[in-house]
């Protein structure tokens, strides 16, 4: 029995890109890592050569229903794009699964659903439900015993060994840096693989967070206009952290990208290829149109 040509980005099994990723963070020095909100997307940052791909429920929710991150995505509809992001990429996947839909079972579904979908990691924050994105005012989290057994029941549901926990809190902003520091060092005890400590509003903060998590891989998360300062990459790297996300600068971009073009196309009635628009052979390459074309021949009735 013959076996189809498989695309490039459909040869890897989840297993493996799982250990090559914690192998990867294990080396040390930051993967840069932007977030896609669907799976164009995904193929965008793949293309251009990044090391890890993030699904930002922000972006999802945005995109997806066209609604503010205020906690309205829910479980199946991240699933759902997980496994379409998976299908056109061998990046390692980091999934944000907000506060885990719930308590300690909850969670355990979540990573079983989400590990199934596949995702290489997982990341639950400690706000209360609903939660809200963390460069908005107004969050509130959690009490710490109800945080740690959401990473607890996180680190127990996994299946692969190498399906790694990011265990985020926002507690810097209602409880101070320093309690959020005691947080992730907690939950670090529970089996968080990677921790996050959301929006640090300061340099000397940001700078304090790998050399108090020394040993554990930390994330930072640079939002645009956001409440985190903006460093360059190489600063960071050399500050120790292991990820650095851009969430939503894909949106964003496509946003600002959508409203100029359209914007033109309503003042001026037409469109044509130009500097406004992808062309339609930058279109079809993204979707790797040609594999497609050359699986249909190979199928096609003689």
């Amino acid at each position: 029995m013959h076996k189809a040509p498989q695309p490039e980005f459909a040869k890897m099994m989840n297993h493996e890109i799982n250990k090559a990723f914690r192998e990867r963070l294990a080396r040390g020095g930051a993967v840069l890592m932007p977030g896609a909100a669907n799976a164009l997307a995904a193929r965008v940052i793949d293309g251009l050569g990044f090391e890890a791909v993030y699904i930002s429920g922000a972006g999802l929710t945005n995109t997806y229903l066209g609604m503010p991150d205020l906690g309205f995505i829910s479980l199946p509809e991240i699933a759902q794009h997980a496994s379409a992001i998976r299908n056109v990429t061998n990046l390692p996947i980091v999934v944000d699964a907000d506060t885990g839909f719930g308590n300690a079972l909850n969670v355990t579904h979540t990573v079983r659903t989400l590990e199934r979908a596949g995702a290489s990691a997982i990341q639950l924050e400690d706000q209360v439900n609903p939660k809200r994105c963390g460069h908005f005012s107004g969050k509130d989290v959690v009490d710490l015993a109800e945080a740690r057994s959401r990473i607890k029941a996180a680190a127990d549901a996994r299946i692969d060994p190498n399906f790694q926990i990011v265990a985020r809190t926002d507690a810097c902003a209602t409880h101070g840096f320093d309690a959020a520091i005691e947080r992730a060092e907690a939950f670090i005890e529970d089996g968080a693989d990677i921790t996050f400590i959301e929006a640090p509003r300061s340099l000397e903060n940001i700078r304090a967070i790998p050399e108090r998590l020394s040993g554990t891989p930390q994330l930072i998360n640079l939002v645009v206009g956001g409440k985190t300062p903006i460093l360059d990459f190489s600063d960071l790297d050399g500050m120790g952290f292991g990820l650095v996300l851009y969430a939503n600068v894909a949106l964003q971009g496509a946003l600002k990208g959508m409203h100029e073009a359209l914007a033109v196309l309503k003042s001026d009635g037409r469109m044509d290829e130009g500097d406004l628009v992808a062309s339609f052979e930058v279109r079809q390459n993204s979707v790797h149109k040609d594999f497609y074309d050359d699986l249909e021949k190979r199928y096609a009735a003689d």
